[in-house]
């Protein structure tokens, strides 16, 4: 698929659960199922509801929306995957399987990044400019927007990928981690290139999100000028409610995601490092459409506005 290069190892196995107490595990299973299905649930549930009211086909909701898609599709490159290794006796992983669980993974990954910058340039048109607000964010403006996130992160699933797997393999094949990550991958190639894909990758992927990151931040310098600058009180908390979900995404999504690639680099990887890793895989995931729901009045209402048509329409 990405043009593997010719490598001496053919499977890798995934040892990121195996140092932990084989009773623990089951606990972790069912923790893990629950949080997966809820956020699936939740995100279904937001699509659902944003796709039958009427008053919410607005662009927000349409980012909101394609948020959700990626999310899901996120979720379902590695969850169901970890939910197995979990309870195997065997956590081997075939070389095209681990190559498309990366491609995927940092696909969605980076839309996810490139929607919540989307999301935020789209707050800072609605306060800043807001008579400018129905031609900047016109239906083809949003749709193209939300495109050109996807083939954003295509391009760099497609670069990052394609980059590690024409790499050769032929030491150890234990990845040292739940999934197929970046890091580990690289400890276990060979070759005098392997430095120089290193720096390349790296630079990539700090480039894509501190680019969104600092877009996002000047997205709210802006804002939060513009709000101070509305003489009432009751004008700067209405203006700042409609960024509050979004912010409070951004906050979440980059403050795990700092923990995890940012803390030092122990010679192992211990027990500490996979659940950190899982806080940002799984927990993230699912505090999202939580967030999104109970921090955003107006999409509260219609839920509950569904969810109370559904009953009376079924119990009639």
């Amino acid at each position: 698929m990405l043009g593997l290069n010719s490598t001496l190892v053919t499977e890798f196995i995934l040892v990121g659960f195996s140092t932990f107490p084989p009773q623990l595990l089951p606990a972790f299973f069912v923790l893990i199922l629950l949080m997966y299905l809820f956020t699936l649930l939740g995100n279904l549930l937001i699509m659902a509801t944003v796709g039958s009211e009427r008053s919410l086909h607005t662009p927000m909701y349409l980012f909101l929306c394609a948020l959700s898609v990626s999310e899901i599709l996120y979720t379902l490159t590695f969850i169901p995957r970890m939910l197995v290794d979990l309870l195997a006796a065997r956590r081997a992983i075939a070389l095209q399987a681990c190559a498309s669980q990366m491609f995927f993974s940092f696909t969605f990954g980076f839309t996810h990044s490139l929607l919540l910058t989307v999301m935020g340039y789209d707050r800072y048109v609605a306060i800043c400019h807001p008579l400018r607000y129905p031609v900047l964010m016109s239906p083809r403006g949003c749709a193209c927007l939300v495109a050109w996130s996807w083939a954003g992160g295509l391009a760099v699933g497609l670069v990052v990928t394609t980059s590690i797997f024409h790499l050769t393999f032929c030491g150890s094949n234990e990845i040292q981690h739940f999934l197929c990550h970046v890091p580990p991958l690289l400890k276990l190639a060979c070759g005098s290139n392997v430095p120089r894909v290193a720096l390349g990758v790296g630079l990539v992927c700090i480039t894509a999100l501190l680019g969104c990151f600092l877009l996002i931040l000047l997205s709210y310098a802006f804002i939060v000028a513009a709000i101070l600058r509305i003489p009432s009180a009751e004008g700067r908390h209405k203006a700042f409610s409609t960024c509050a979900s979004h912010l409070t995404v951004v906050i979440v999504h980059y403050g795990f995601a700092s923990v995890i690639y940012l803390k030092p680099k122990g010679p192992h990887y211990q027990e500490g490092d996979t659940l950190m890793a899982t806080t940002y895989t799984v927990l993230t995931p699912f505090l999202s459409p939580i967030i999104f729901s109970l921090r955003n009045k107006e999409l509260k209402v219609a839920i509950k506005k569904t969810f109370l048509r559904k009953f009376s329409s079924s119990s009639t």
